[in-house]
């Protein structure tokens, strides 16, 4: 089960997320979400656990659980969307009939 970790300090390190969540069961893998260009993080990661029932545990016992200094939100990852792929059609054109001589 993938697990959406938000509000997140951001001296918190992958290690001590998964030292974490391991008390609760298996975890698969962790992933906090980095700046591509400054490579801080954003303030929100991602954990894989194996079992379901393990991870809605550890979920509805972290939910606003201090970590770094903050309070943590804790909740089932949703699926991602691509939001600049629900803009429609994009493509221009028209038609083009009509751009002769009319006699």
């Amino acid at each position: 089960m993938n697990i959406y970790i938000g509000n997140l300090s951001q001296q918190v390190s992958e290690q001590q997320l998964e030292e974490l969540f391991k008390g609760y069961g298996a975890v698969t893998s962790v992933k906090i979400i980095r700046d591509m260009f400054t490579g801080e993080s954003k303030g929100f990661a991602f954990v894989e656990m194996k079992e379901k029932a393990a991870a809605e545990t550890a979920i509805k016992e972290l939910n606003t659980k201090e970590v770094g200094g903050k309070k943590i939100v804790v909740n089932e990852a949703r699926p991602k969307t691509d939001s600049r792929r629900s803009g429609g059609n994009r493509g221009g054109g028209g038609s083009r009939s009509g751009g002769g001589k009319r006699w």
